[in-house]
């Protein structure tokens, strides 16, 4: 009896020690499955995009596998830091308010643009155009901030919509709910694609450089490790250059990741 039940304590710890291991090769990821084209859900409702690409290159070089966690944009930082997910990829701009509470890892550079319909008289290219408007924005973007003091000694502020998803933004410039859309250009080109046209992109270059990353937990210096070292892996056999290729992106410098964080 006491042989059996030694066997069965064994068996269940070894069953239990499998689990954990097999547990340590899977990886959380926290991102906003709505944001074309850098991470939202095909046809076959699977992640797809840039951000998804990019994850499942890194899985592959590092040999682990992932679980990807649809969570609405401005509740990644406070999910990263509560243990829901391991990793946030999800074209999170850097900052050096966001750098302080978690670590990042730079993989592109982006920029804002403003959406809006392609038949309005309203056109416009600067921030100061915003002035007196309704303009609609992400919950949580890095640009709330920057935007809401654009207009702060003309006596007309801005006024800012903010929208769970990109995509329901961009729909209340459709339904003239907000005079413009303001968002990552990569974004407004893919809602101008889907509307045929009926929006369009009016800023003529990007306003306001940004260095996007990924984000890991400052409690886990391992995970960051690991992706790093996954991230060298795809940097020299040249998958990394192939989806910048792909998605029309830019490595950013180092010297661009000093100055998001505020170094």
């Amino acid at each position: 009896m006491k042989k059996f039940l030694k066997s069965a304590l064994t068996s269940l710890l070894f069953i239990g020690l499998s689990a954990q291991a097999q547990g340590e090769h899977v990886l959380r990821v926290g991102s906003d499955i709505t944001s074309p084209p850098y991470i939202y859900y095909d046809a076959q409702k699977q992640p797809a995009g840039f951000d998804a690409e990019f994850m499942q290159a890194l899985a592959r070089a590092g040999n682990f596998t992932l679980q990807f966690n649809d969570t609405r944009f401005e509740n990644l930082i406070l999910g990263l830091n509560a243990g829901k997910f391991d990793v946030i990829a999800s074209s999170m701009f850097i900052k050096p308010e966001r750098a302080k509470v978690i670590d990042f890892i730079p993989y592109a550079d982006a920029g804002l643009g403003f959406l809006v319909k392609s038949n309005s008289t309203f056109k416009p290219e600067t921030p100061l155009a915003l002035c007196g408007k309704r303009v609609g924005i992400i919950k949580g973007a890095a640009y709330i901030s920057t935007l809401s003091k654009v207009c702060a000694d003309t006596g007309k502020t801005i006024d800012i919509r903010e929208f769970p998803t990109s995509a329901e933004a961009s729909q209340a410039v459709m339904s003239g709910n907000v005079d413009a859309q303001a968002d990552d250009v990569a974004v407004l080109k893919v809602a101008v694609d889907k509307t045929n046209g009926r929006l369009v992109v009016s800023t003529k270059s990007v306003l306001y450089p940004v260095v996007l990353g990924i984000g890991i937990s400052k409690q886990h210096p391992e995970i960051k490790a690991k992706l790093e070292s996954a991230f060298t892996i795809i940097k020299g056999n040249g998958v990394y250059q192939k989806l910048l290729s792909k998605y029309h992106l830019a490595s950013p410098t180092a010297e661009q990741y000093e100055a998001a964080i505020g170094k």
